[in-house]
């Protein structure tokens, strides 16, 4: 199922699959054989224009031959423009940008923090987060992360998290207890299973926050830029967060992470409180502004909505077709398969197929397909996954 790790010098943090990817366009990767897969991971919801879009490497092409860095000492134009542009389309004032989408939830919840003491409140120093949720590898980020499996290990934790119950009501009253500076939050909780937030459940969450002065920061890594059928998933959930992290889909697979924040809530950032070297350099901005560009363009979202609503469809039909599926969720191209069954499994049994695909826990196929995927490649792929779900029956009824 995974790959041997055969190279001594590389640490063993990966239980990479037994696939060697060296070519990418559009929705499909090639092997070192050239064989083609049809790639519906998109690089974990990174590759949202697909791999290697043509106005993204035009950009990155001039900016290779201008320049590659100078450090965030002086002004870089290709950084200020990205602001704006994700400014101009979003609800928030000021942007502070990073390399990942760990260091802006890092950045959040070091804004929140000082925030709260800027504000008169140096005892607020805690932040909720929920059971099931994903924020990161660092050690502020596992400790926030709703999953044992990430922390094991590394404890002790941050002091001063909680991680509630998702879309429990009865555990809304236990956000504000005094201490409380930030709720952190994924809208739809890609690794940990999709699932979405309960709008009802979601708005009174924000109520909570507004009446305590507790900072809301959505965590927008998987779910922003485009990929659940929005540029961002807030949109579709009527709430003003204050703060909001981004990365993945922002560089279309470049390194490149961002905070977004309210500006009476960025204006605690001043300079020496927060910091990077590499971060919205002008190789990345420029990969960012390029993808932002393009994800604006009249007409461009609507055909993302369209074609997500056709794909989720098509799912639905095979769930309604074979047992093995239990649910179908998701929002946009950010879509669960909830199986009887081991998902890892059907995983494997797509690569054989020539289909890429994840997990998000143990029963769950998780699907990120480029938003630039087309109708023929989404009926491939469904007719693929039927191929799978075919063997899966067969095999089910001679036992």
């Amino acid at each position: 199922m995974f790959k041997e790790n055969d190279r001594s010098a590389l640490m063993s943090t990966y239980a990479r699959f037994p696939i060697t990817i060296l070519k990418g366009k559009g929705t499909y990767v090639w092997n070192e054989k050239n064989e083609a897969y049809l790639d519906f991971t998109s690089g974990i919801a990174t590759c949202n224009l697909g791999h290697v879009p043509d106005q993204v490497t035009q950009k990155l092409h001039q900016q290779l031959d201008t320049l590659w860095h100078c450090s965030n000492l002086y002004d870089i134009p290709s950084q200020t423009k990205l602001a704006e542009g994700l400014t101009q389309h979003s609800i928030f004032n000021q942007a502070f940008f990073c390399n990942s989408g760990a260091e802006a939830n890092e950045a959040a919840l070091k804004i929140a923090r000082k925030y709260a003491k800027d504000h008169g409140h140096p005892e607020r120093t805690s932040v909720v987060s929920f059971k099931n949720s994903f924020h990161g590898r660092t050690y502020a980020t596992l400790s926030v992360t709703g999953q044992e499996k990430v922390q094991i290990g590394y404890e002790p934790l941050m002091p001063g998290v909680r991680s509630l119950l998702f879309n429990e009501v009865a555990d809304l009253g236990k956000i504000h207890n005094g201490k409380t500076a930030a709720v952190l939050l994924e809208l739809v909780q890609g690794e940990g299973g999709v699932n979405l937030a309960q709008k009802e459940w979601l708005h009174s969450l924000q109520d909570i926050c507004n009446k305590h002065d507790i900072l809301l920061i959505v965590d927008e890594v998987q779910t922003g830029m485009g990929r659940t059928g929005t540029l961002f998933a807030y949109e579709q959930y009527g709430i003003e967060p204050d703060v909001m992290t981004l990365a993945k889909g922002l560089g279309s697979g470049f390194p490149i992470g961002a905070m977004l924040a309210k500006k009476y809530i960025a204006a605690s950032f001043t300079p020496g409180t927060h910091g990077t070297t590499f971060g919205g350099n002008p190789l990345a901005a420029t990969a960012g502004m390029a993808t932002l560009t393009e994800m604006t363009k009249p007409g461009f979202m609507k055909d993302v909505r369209q074609k997500a609503a056709y794909f989720k469809e098509q799912l639905e039909r095979l769930a309604r077709q074979f047992s093995v599926i239990k649910k179908v969720k998701g929002l946009g191209f950010l879509m669960g398969i909830e199986v009887d069954m081991e998902a890892i499994k059907l995983v494997t049994l797509l690569q054989e197929q020539h289909v890429l695909t994840l997990t998000a826990g143990q029963q769950v196929l998780r699907i990120l397909p480029p938003l630039t995927v087309t109708i023929e490649e989404i009926n491939e792929f469904i007719q693929k996954l039927e191929n799978v779900l075919l063997v899966i029956q067969e095999k089910d009824d001679l036992e």
